[in-house]
């Protein structure tokens, strides 16, 4: 069988930006049979996201990443159709995902690795279960429900940074549904606001390319901020946690600002921000969905429901064809999507 697949061109350096020519199409063929334990797969929809920038590196950095190869398959979160299956946990017709998904219009998986999804959890939206109904939802979930302490009637203000991301837009509705009474996302356009304010319901949007954000800040969050999701770092976390109120929470889930540097993560905060953060008694510990997984099952359940009946929206930016996963990466780097950026395999 002839299958597209994209590879690992060439590395942007610890202190570069992407560009598509990191990335490399070509053609190959997979052998017909299969294994023992292994399954056929077409591959439906591809991910790219944030955390991928460390990939590219040939010291991610993180333990829990490995870094891509040059020359081999790039692989990350995917949906597919099982097409043949010798394994017990999948039959030809399953829908399956996988966290480790090669970037290949077929593949051949081990069973072990797959999880077979019921499409009516998202109401047939496969690409659903790569974003709002996946590990992005979960992050938005469960960040804003171990680290955020929100209190229904509590009166809280919660502010998110990259808010028109995948991430973002989810988890500023999770803070409306579970009682913030405003909620304010900073991003980077005009139609981004519109969208978090008049589609998701925030409770206002900055843009931070066209308005000075902390005036804004200001002016949208009059009693303060108890509680910031934050996805960039740098100086729009700065600005935020100036204006925190006494005892807030810090929901440290990514810093997308910072990717393209030679830093540790979480990279290091200025002397001033760290001095707000004790005088303020502000908490601001790392999280990582991936230490909540025991809360996956019935978060994913929680995740349906609202999605399903509408008390979440989602948001998505789809391109079409693998030969444009650098592309779509390099843009999703850069803010250029609304939603989680997906892109569809067309066969």
């Amino acid at each position: 069988m002839h299958v597209q697949r994209v590879v690992l061109n060439s590395r942007p350096g610890k202190n570069g930006a992407p560009v598509p020519e990191n990335f490399r199409v070509e053609e190959t063929t997979l052998a017909p049979d299969l294994k023992d334990g292994e399954a056929l797969v077409r591959t439906l929809y591809l991910s790219v996201d944030p955390y991928m920038r460390c990939r590219l590196n040939e010291d991610t950095g993180a333990d829990y990443l490995t870094p891509w190869q040059l020359s081999e398959c790039v692989d990350g979160g995917g949906v597919g159709l099982v097409e043949s299956s010798r394994c017990s946990t999948c039959t030809e017709g399953d829908v399956v995902t996988s966290f480790n998904w090669p970037w290949q219009t077929h593949a051949v998986m081990k069973g072990s690795g797959l999880q077979k999804v019921d499409p009516q959890l998202v109401d047939g939206h496969l690409s659903y279960f790569l974003g709002a109904v996946g590990i992005t939802g979960l992050a938005a979930l469960l960040g804003v429900r171990e680290k955020g302490h929100v209190i229904k009637g509590a009166n809280q203000t919660m502010v998110v940074s990259g808010a028109a991301g995948a991430c973002g837009s989810i988890a500023g509705q999770i803070g409306r549904l579970d009682g913030c009474v405003r909620v304010v996302g900073i991003c980077g356009t005009d139609e981004k606001c519109r969208a978090l304010v008049e589609d998701l319901g925030f409770s206002a949007a900055i843009n931070y390319g066209q308005e000075d954000v902390p005036t804004k800040l200001k002016e949208c969050c009059p009693d303060g901020v108890d509680v910031y999701f934050d996805n960039v770092g740098g100086v729009t976390s700065d600005t935020v946690i100036a204006q925190m109120n006494k005892g807030g929470h810090v929901i440290l889930c990514g810093q997308i600002s910072q990717y393209n540097k030679d830093v540790p993560y979480p990279p290091p905060l200025s002397e001033e921000t760290q001095e707000t953060l004790q005088r303020k008694s502000i908490t601001r510990e790392r999280f990582m969905v991936l230490n909540y997984m025991n809360k996956a099952d019935a978060a994913l359940c929680e995740l349906s429901q609202c999605v399903k009946s509408g008390q979440v929206k989602v948001l998505e930016t789809v391109v079409n064809g693998i030969e444009h996963m650098g592309d779509a990466f390099c843009s999703m780097m850069k803010g250029g999507n609304i939603g989680k950026q997906i892109i569809k395999i067309l066969q």
